[in-house]
């Protein structure tokens, strides 16, 4: 075996050695590099005559295409080698029984808002949505709420860019704007009724819908939802009101047995007023008095923004919070389990 042959067989061993393509690239380096064996055999040829060049030349490019085969073999060996324990590592089991796909589900208030849609809707409720950024007399003045009524503060509105001075825009603190909305676009559609002086159909209509508040606790969120009822017509009074609303609660609650009372209390829109209480009669509250929302006959004012006489047209608003509804259907006292995200929590309510 001539040097030749020599350094081929000892490039294939050590090429065969190289357990990594690290490994192999520094073998290459000790034949093939700058200062490598064949290259230092090919720098040598410069001492040779014109005829042994020829010679010597054809016999070190044999044995440096040798030598690259072997490299190249080697490096697609460990490539195949790579790719082998990547589908080893990778291998499916085709069969394992498949993984069930989890069915989401709505969110509790979502549920909540669904069926108080459901149960004014077969009362004959239209359903009003909105926008909540909202105007300050749609939010306060239309619904006769004073200038200097501590609701209009920094400390319980947030306000946001736009209007002016005199009529800023603000995030909505109730759905009740609603309510003038939906009034106003219901007068407008009737208005050659009323101007006749016929009977304009009656304005039924729930508004629920998220609203905004500077609050923030266990029982209250900065945002959280709302919906403001209303009914117009002339004849509607507190007693319609109060068969109304005992008739939602006994369906909402599912309980017959469920009592309510009406609590004289003071809101800007509504005279005379009430907050509105439940009693359970069994279960984990039973006996103790839940307020659940507040109420009243419309104040004449109020009437006259929507574009009505107040002399002629009369009717009832309440105004609830499906939040609270929520935790007292399925027994959650904390307010904040609701917008945490904890899907733990949430799947109990699929």
């Amino acid at each position: 075996m001539n040097e030749l042959d020599s350094l081929v067989t000892s490039a294939s061993e050590a090429f065969a050695h190289a357990a990594t393509p690290a490994d192999l690239e520094n073998a290459k380096a000790l034949f093939l590099g700058k200062s490598g064996r064949l290259t230092e055999l090919m720098k040598g040829m410069a001492q040779l005559s014109p005829e042994d060049k020829k010679t010597r030349g054809a016999a070190i490019n044999v044995a440096k295409q040798a030598v690259e085969a072997a490299l190249t073999a080697r490096r697609q060996a460990l490539a195949q080698a790579e790719l082998e324990r990547q589908l080893q590592a990778e291998a499916l089991d085709v069969t394992l029984p498949g993984r069930k796909q989890g069915r989401g589900g709505l969110h509790p208030v979502s549920l909540t808002l669904e069926r108080i849609e459901g149960i004014f809707g077969s009362m004959g409720f239209d359903v009003a949505d909105g926008p909540e950024i909202e105007t300050d007399w749609f939010n306060f003045t239309a619904l006769n709420t004073p200038e200097d009524h501590p609701a209009r503060s920094m400390h319980d509105t947030f306000y946001v860019e736009g209007g002016t001075a005199t009529a800023p825009n603000l995030l909505r603190t109730h759905t009740s704007p609603m309510q003038i909305r939906h009034a106003v676009q219901h007068v407008k559609k009737y208005r050659d009724l009323i101007d006749a002086g016929q009977a304009m159909p009656e304005i039924r209509v729930i508004a629920p819908g998220r609203t905004y508040r500077v609050d923030s606790d266990a029982t209250h969120s900065p945002m959280f939802h709302q919906c403001e009822g209303l009914w117009i017509g002339e004849n509607v009074s507190f007693k319609d009101l109060k068969v109304v609303f005992t008739d939602f609660c006994k369906t909402f609650f599912e309980s017959d047995d469920l009592v309510l009372r009406f609590r004289p209390s003071f809101f800007p829109f509504t005279e005379p007023s009430a907050e509105i209480d439940i009693q359970f009669q069994s279960g984990p509250l039973a006996g103790r008095w839940l307020e659940v929302a507040g109420s009243g006959q419309v104040h004449p004012n109020v009437v006259r923004n929507m574009g009505l006489d107040p002399e002629k047209y009369i009717g009832f608003a309440f105004g609830m919070g499906p939040d609270r509804l929520t935790m007292l259907r399925y027994g959650v006292n904390d307010l904040r389990l609701f917008f945490d995200g904890d899907i733990r929590f949430l799947s109990q309510f699929r």
